[in-house]
């Protein structure tokens, strides 16, 4: 398990990084991106509503994800360089794409 500072900073870089994929996916698409207190907030009206909440869970060094009813837990693997989904290893950027592509009803890649 990495340590506190260096989960930290690599929150903070993945977080930034998902936002600055995910904002021109939602200029186009119309949903709303909100960064603050180190989470991201997904916002979605059309074509149904909903929220997704990226978060740090510092306790546990995860990346937490409540998406479409369901949450996701990430763990950090060092090997892949990213937070990796804790069930099947696939990196956070996959899964949050595939998330999108279900939101919105369109094929999205991060």
């Amino acid at each position: 398990m990495i340590n506190e500072s260096e989960f930290q900073n690599k929150v903070s870089e993945t977080i930034e990084e998902l936002e600055e994929l995910i904002l021109p996916i939602s200029d186009e698409h119309g949903f709303d991106v909100e960064s603050a207190g180190g989470m991201l907030t997904l916002t979605f009206e059309e074509p149904t509503s909903g929220k997704f909440i990226i978060s740090p869970n510092a306790p546990a060094r995860q990346i937490w994800v409540s998406a479409l009813a369901t949450s996701y837990k990430f763990d950090w693997d060092e090997s892949a360089d990213s937070f990796v989904l804790d069930k099947t290893r696939e990196p956070i950027r996959n899964v949050i794409g595939k998330l999108l592509s279900q939101q919105l009803g369109v094929a999205v890649q991060l």
